[in-house]
C-alpha cells in the first residue's frame, strides 16, 4: 500500500492539499480524491475521471469565490475599523456581520461532510457518521413516493407504451431490425445451451415427471379422437401400401413361408401352386381394403381402435398394461437418445431457418410484426386492454420484488466508505453549496447594515 504523504491525502479528506491552503484558509476541505476509472469495489461508486475532472475544478473554483468574499469582508472590516460613525459605519458593521455569515455558513456547509476543524465537534461530519441513516431515508423515500400503484399506473398510461411501440414499428426498417435482432438472440442462446444440460433435463426431470403421470386416460382419449376424426387412415393406407411393396419383392419369402406350413404328403408342385395362389389372394386382398374406405377389415380396425381407447380409459387391467408398457419405454436408454437426437434436429433446423435473412421464417416475422403495429394504432381499445395488461404486469412486479429493489439503495450505501460517501457527494453538490457560503456572506452584511442603522435611528 502507498503511505506516502500525496497517496494519504488522497486516501484521507481531512488532509487538506497544498493547493487549496490559499484558495481556502479554512482547513478541512478536502478534495475528492482522483481516480482513473473503474469503482472503489464491488458495489462502489463509478468514476467517471473526466467528469470528475471537471466537478473538482468547478467546484475549486466556487470555493475561491466564497472564500475570496469572506477575505475581502476581512479586510474592508480592518480598513474601517474604529470608524463607528458615518457611511464608513455601515461599511464596517456590513463587513463584519460579513465575515460572520461567511464563517458560520463555512461551518455548516463542511459540516455536512466532515469535521470543520479538524475537531470531533456533535452533529458535525453527518454524511460520513449518518450515512446507513441516509440509505434507509433514500429507500423509503423511494418505496413510498415511487413504487406505489397509483403513480405507477398513471405514469404507464399516461406513456401509452403500446402506441409507441406499434408507432416505432411501422417506421421503415424497424420492424426488420426488431425480428432480426430476435433471431440473431435466439441463435445464439440456442448455440448456448449445452447438450449435457438438455440430456439433464430430460434424464432427471422429463422422464422421470412422465413416469409419475398417468397416462392411459389420455392416450385412451387421444386415441378415440384420432379415430373420430379419421385422422389414423392415412397411417392405414401407408401401412397397406407398405405390405403390399414388400409382398411384390420378396414373393419366394412368401411362397416358401406358405409352402413350409403345408402338410408332408402333399406333392411340392401342389404347394406352389397353392402358395402363388395365397400370394395373388394375399395382394388382391390388400388393393381392395386400400381402395375401400368402407372395407370389413378397415371397419373392423376402427372397431378395435375405438375398444381399446375405451378400455385405457375405463378398463383397469388394460389401464394397468398401458402403464407398465410405458414404464419400460421410459426406461430404457435409447429413449434419452432418441430425444436427444430429437432435440438436436430441431435445434438445426431452426437455427438454419432463423440464419437465414432473406428466408420465409424472417420475412413472416416482420409481415406479422407490421400487421400486428398496424391493428394496434387502428384499435384503441385493443391499445388501452394491453397497456392495462402492462400496468398490471408492472404493479405485480413491485408488489412481489418491490422491497427487494429498494433494499439495493440501503444495501449499497451500507458497503459504502464513510469518507469516500462524503467525498463523492461532495464533488457532485459541492459546487452549489459553495452558493450558501456567498449568499451567507452577502446577506450577513446586508443584515448588519440594518442593525447598525437601527441602533442608530432607535433611541437608547
Amino acid at each position: 500500500m502507498d503511505t506516502t504523504p500525496q497517496a494519504t491525502r488522497e486516501r484521507d479528506p481531512e488532509v487538506p492539499p497544498a493547493t487549496d491552503d490559499a484558495a481556502d484558509p479554512m482547513p478541512g476541505h478536502a478534495q475528492a480524491r482522483t481516480r482513473t476509472g473503474g469503482s472503489s469495489g464491488p458495489l462502489g461508486f463509478i468514476v467517471d475521471p473526466a467528469l470528475d475532472a471537471q466537478r473538482r475544478r468547478d467546484l475549486r473554483q466556487m470555493r475561491l469565490v466564497a472564500t475570496g468574499l469572506l477575505v475581502f469582508a476581512a479586510i474592508v472590516y480592518v480598513l474601517t475599523r474604529g470608524h463607528d460613525d458615518g457611511l464608513l459605519g455601515f461599511v464596517n458593521a456590513g463587513a463584519e456581520a460579513s465575515m460572520v455569515g461567511a464563517c458560520a455558513d463555512w461551518f455548516a456547509v463542511t459540516a455536512i461532510f466532515r469535521h470543520p476543524l479538524g475537531l470531533p465537534i456533535p452533529h458535525t461530519a453527518l454524511i460520513p457518521r449518518k450515512k446507513e441513516m441516509i440509505g434507509r431515508s433514500l429507500e423509503e423515500f423511494v418505496s413510498e413516493n415511487f413504487m406505489r400503484e397509483d403513480i405507477i399506473r398513471e405514469r404507464v398510461l399516461d406513456a401509452e407504451p403500446t402506441r409507441r411501440a406499434a408507432e416505432w414499428a411501422l417506421t421503415p426498417g424497424h420492424a426488420k431490425r426488431l425480428v432480426d435482432e430476435v433471431a440473431t438472440v435466439t441463435v445464439h442462446a440456442l448455440h448456448r445451451i449445452p447438450d449435457e444440460d438438455v440430456r439433464a433435463v430430460i434424464e432427471q426431470a422429463l422422464l422421470p415427471r412422465l413416469a409419475q403421470e398417468p397416462i392411459s386416460s389420455v392416450a385412451g382419449g387421444l386415441l378415440d379422437q384420432v379415430v373420430r376424426d379419421e385422422a389414423h387412415v392415412g397411417l392405414v393406407d401407408l401401412a397397406l401400401d407398405e405390405v403390399r411393396i414388400w409382398l411384390v419383392d420378396n414373393e419366394d419369402v412368401f411362397e416358401s413361408l406358405i409352402t413350409q406350413r403345408a402338410p408332408a404328403w402333399v406333392p411340392d408342385a401342389i404347394n406352389d401352386i397353392v402358395a402363388r395362389k395365397v400370394h395373388i389372394e394375399a395382394l388382391k386382398w390388400l388393393a381392395d381394403i386400400r381402395n375401400d374406405p368402407r372395407h370389413d377389415v378397415r371397419l373392423a380396425l376402427d372397431k378395435l381402435l375405438i375398444d381399446l381407447a375405451d378400455d385405457l380409459q375405463h378398463d383397469p387391467v388394460t389401464q394397468a398394461k398401458a402403464e407398465r408398457l410405458k414404464e419400460r419405454v421410459l426406461s430404457h436408454p435409447q429413449v434419452a437418445d432418441t430425444a436427444m437426437s430429437l432435440w438436436s434436429s430441431l435445434r438445426a433446423v431452426v437455427v438454419a431457418a432463423l440464419e437465414d435473412e432473406g428466408g420465409p421464417v424472417r420475412a413472416r416475422a416482420v409481415t406479422e410484426v407490421t400487421a400486428l403495429a398496424e391493428r394496434l394504432l387502428a384499435d384503441a381499445s385493443l391499445r388501452e386492454r394491453i397497456d392495462t395488461r402492462i400496468c398490471d404486469a408492472t404493479i405485480y412486479a413491485i408488489d412481489r420484488y418491490g422491497k427487494e429493489l429498494t433494499r439495493i439503495i440501503s444495501d449499497t450505501v451500507d458497503r459504502w466508505d464513510g469518507k469516500e460517501t462524503a467525498e463523492r457527494v461532495e464533488l457532485q453538490v459541492g459546487r452549489d453549496l459553495q452558493f450558501i457560503r456567498i449568499n451567507g456572506t452577502l446577506v450577513g452584511g446586508l443584515i448588519g447594515m440594518l442593525i447598525h442603522a437601527a441602533s442608530i435611528l432607535l433611541p437608547s
